[in-house]
């Protein structure tokens, strides 16, 4: 099996991680819309304090997925935690380990930033990624995910 790379997206891949993020939320059934999302990504992901993370998943040169995530704080718990916005693979590598490195990786990210928990969600329907995050020992909480679009721009 070839070697598997999780590191830091860099600037120059931000036109693939479009691409994913597309992909992903086809995968997801959701819409995208390109909203010069490159300009806006590379500004968030490399400033000095970031407001959101980059990994990528590669085989050989070729990316393979992709996690963002951020530091958050909670109310109820007086701590801050790391959620992860986004985890998304191509098909061919599901299974294969990608996501166990993505996840350990990120955990390592969440502890180096004083996190000690992560959140996320995903679809109900998404089965494979369900049994994918209860095999590696999280839990989940059944809840309803809003959205509240504001029209301010």
């Amino acid at each position: 099996m070839e070697e598997i790379i999780i590191r830091k997206i860099r600037m120059n891949e931000v036109p693939d991680l479009i691409s994913m993020c597309e992909a992903h939320a086809d995968f997801e059934q959701a819409t995208y819309i390109n909203n010069d999302q490159e300009e806006i990504l590379k500004e968030c992901l490399f400033q000095l304090n970031p407001p959101l993370y980059c990994v990528v998943a590669l085989r050989e040169q070729s990316i393979m997925g992709y996690a963002t995530y951020m530091k958050q704080f909670s109310t109820w718990d007086a701590e801050y935690y790391m959620y992860l916005d986004c985890l998304y693979l191509v098909e061919e590598a599901r299974g294969l380990g990608y996501g166990r490195k993505i996840m350990e990786f990120i955990k390592s990210e969440a502890l180096r930033l004083g996190c000690r928990q992560m959140q996320w969600q995903t679809p109900e329907f998404n089965d494979q990624a369900v049994r994918f995050y209860k095999g590696m020992g999280a839990v989940n909480k059944s809840k309803e995910r809003f959205f509240w679009e504001f029209n301010a721009y």
